[in-house]
């Protein structure tokens, strides 16, 4: 179904366990998409062994790599070089470089034969965050990131601490700072019941605003909806894995008519 490997990381200071999938039989194959899960502890719960068998090969075959969270999760995921009111995010620069720099080596050397025609990320809540962080870092790298329920509400300063909407959500600040990269293709998924805050009491909850304002902030730099960003809004979508299973097989979908 998947293979487990343990891959000792230098910039994560642990031993990082990640399954590999693939959505057919390797042999003879010289080039596959790439897919890389932040999370990955979460698609043992999803049957995604099953799902990536139906991933469409008219174009081209999925490798998909779970990179299962460690107990310092909320260090390791966030936005590079800016951590949290809480100081949480620490070490998302770290988590970078443990992709790009031991990783991606690695999956080199178990597959010397294969070259990676294209490469997305992906991510739930917080990975979600990291996941897209990752994309607009290195658009050279990543032609397309999923967010599922992504925590864009990561943000700068405390709600109590004079916290205000347009300078002090972290990631939002952080795209108006980037340029549009001409292949870079965003998938956003929220849910309306991911959760019941609403910060500025305008009757969304934060989770859809938060992404909304996400966006904007991508329209502002050249992106457009449809052309560059699929958002997808569940009315009965929660934060929890039983959603996020749901619209995996839509993402694996639409990244194969990239």
């Amino acid at each position: 179904e998947f293979e487990t490997v343990t891959i000792s990381s230098e910039f994560l200071n642990r031993q990082v366990i990640v399954d590999i999938y693939h959505s057919v039989a390797l042999e003879g194959l010289f080039t596959m998409d790439l897919l890389l899960i932040n999370d990955g502890q979460d698609l043992l719960k999803m049957n995604f062994s099953q799902m990536i068998k139906r991933y469409p090969n008219n174009n081209c075959q999925l490798l998909a790599i779970g990179i299962h969270a460690g107990v310092e999760r909320k260090l390791e995921y966030g936005v590079a070089g800016f951590p949290d009111y809480m100081n949480r995010g620490t070490k998302a620069g770290a988590h970078a470089k443990f992709v790009l720099e031991e990783l991606m080596p690695r999956l080199k050397t178990m597959f010397p034969v294969l070259s990676f025609n294209r490469k997305f990320l992906a991510g739930f809540s917080l990975g979600g965050l990291m996941a897209f962080d990752m994309a607009l870092d290195y658009p050279h790298e990543f032609s397309a990131v999923g967010v599922f329920s992504g925590s864009f509400w990561w943000r700068s300063k405390a709600l109590e601490k004079g916290y205000v909407e347009e300078v002090d959500r972290i990631m939002h600040a952080k795209i108006r700072t980037k340029t549009k990269h001409h292949r870079l293709k965003f998938f956003l998924q929220t849910g309306q019941l991911d959760e019941a805050a609403d910060r500025n009491n305008n009757g969304i909850i934060d989770s859809i605003d938060d992404t909304i304002g996400v966006i904007d902030e991508l329209n502002r730099i050249g992106y457009s909806i449809n052309e560059h960003i699929t958002y997808l809004e569940l009315a009965d979508g929660k934060h929890d894995v039983e959603t996020w299973g749901r619209v995996m097989p839509e993402y694996l979908k639409w990244l194969s008519r990239l």
